[in-house]
């Protein structure tokens, strides 16, 4: 992987190409970042790069982190993830990345935190049908049977059943980019990108050539 941004999402759209044909696409706001340390194998045992992103407050940051942004000569950054690009040694401290390392054409896997949807039942999460809704039936919208009784004794691992639905991380792989509008740091994807609005987006070169 030689290419990789960190993004805002904005939210979604339609656009129309001179064709007249219409594309959803997910709105991401991404970059400019900047690249706070290099890492190295001599020096740290891998190859990476540190970026930060989104300009917060001094007094929002410790101390520490502060003593990272000052060495790279950069000010204080909201977002700050690593990078584990090939071509790392390429990038310098005070370094941007910008949204024009993408072009249209270009394929990208994203990854977000999903949206949280709380607390939910077998149906809702996992798509189980719901029981006889006759008067008599007592049995509507429970999980059903969950394991075995004298033999295990025991639900077995990974068993469907109500609980969290969401806020976990996912990758949605190669999604096509159909429009990069450098000049406001804009990156236009087909479909739909994981997370809620003003979520964090990391953009990577997709690993499905």
């Amino acid at each position: 992987m030689k290419k990789s941004i960190l993004a805002k999402k904005v939210g979604m759209t339609q656009i129309f190409n001179e064709d007249g044909v219409l594309t959803p696409v997910t709105v991401l706001e991404a970059g400019p970042c900047v690249v706070t340390q290099v890492k190295t194998a001599d020096k740290d045992g891998y190859d990476a790069v540190q970026v930060g992103f989104e300009d917060i407050r001094e007094k929002l940051v410790t101390k520490g982190e502060m003593g990272v942004f000052n060495k790279a000569g950069v000010s204080a950054k909201r977002f700050v993830r690593e990078l584990k690009l090939e071509n790392a040694s390429e990038y310098a401290p005070g370094q941007e990345i910008k949204a024009d390392i993408f072009a249209a054409g270009d394929h990208i896997d994203a990854t977000a935190i999903s949206k949280g949807k709380g607390y939910q039942g077998a149906i809702k999460r996992h798509g189980q049908h719901r029981g006889p809704m006759k008067h008599g039936s007592k049995f509507h919208r429970h999980a059903g049977s969950n394991g075995t009784s004298s033999d295990p004794s025991r639900v077995y691992k990974g068993k469907k059943m109500p609980g969290q639905m969401g806020n976990k991380r996912v990758t949605i792989q190669n999604l096509e980019i159909v429009r990069v509008d450098a000049e406001n740091n804009l990156i236009l994807v087909r479909g739909a990108v994981p997370g809620p609005k003003k979520s964090l987006v990391t953009l990577k070169e997709t690993v499905k050539k």
